[in-house]
């Protein structure tokens, strides 16, 4: 009996080739719903890139865009044209997120703004500890640099 036969896991991902094979090859082990760490970075990139095109627009309370926004209109506009749809608010936002450390936030990562458990603010992580974000009535999305500790980080999938 073989290491591979012992592990039913593997075998049951792998299916009848063994996961020694697939990787001999070049290949990969995929698992049904979820997104490669690939295309989850391909998605966040171009996010973060619709979200920089839209600097200097006026922030206003509920827009979603194209010339207007709000700080979560932004990033479900931003993902939106990247090709995933994301809920309306922050909060509903982060609970849609795989939630990951700030030790692992990449560029792309949504930052959520936190008072206690109330999320009440959201911006795509730009790196070098800055974001990409609508602040507030009379401002213009901006990238700015984040001024609290009071975050958490999220990656679409």
């Amino acid at each position: 009996m073989t290491a591979l036969n012992r592990v039913p896991s593997l075998m049951a991902r792998a299916g009848t080739a063994s996961a020694l094979t697939i990787a001999a090859v070049g290949g990969s082990i995929v698992v049904p719903g979820v997104a490669s760490d690939a295309a989850a970075a391909t998605l966040a990139t171009k996010a973060l890139k619709i979200a920089a095109s839209k600097e200097g627009a006026p922030y206003r309370w509920g827009a979603t865009g194209p010339r207007r926004f709000d700080c979560s209109g932004l990033t479900l506009y931003s993902f939106k044209k990247a090709g995933k749809k994301l809920p309306r608010t922050a909060a509903q936002q982060y609970n849609r997120t795989r939630h990951i450390s700030a030790r692992h936030r990449q560029a792309g990562d949504l930052v959520f703004f936190h008072s206690g458990s109330y999320v009440y603010h959201v911006g795509i992580y730009a790196g070098k500890g800055r974001i990409w974000h609508a602040p507030k009535t009379g401002d213009v999305v901006k990238l700015q640099k984040i001024w609290t500790k009071s975050v958490w980080y999220g990656r679409v999938r």
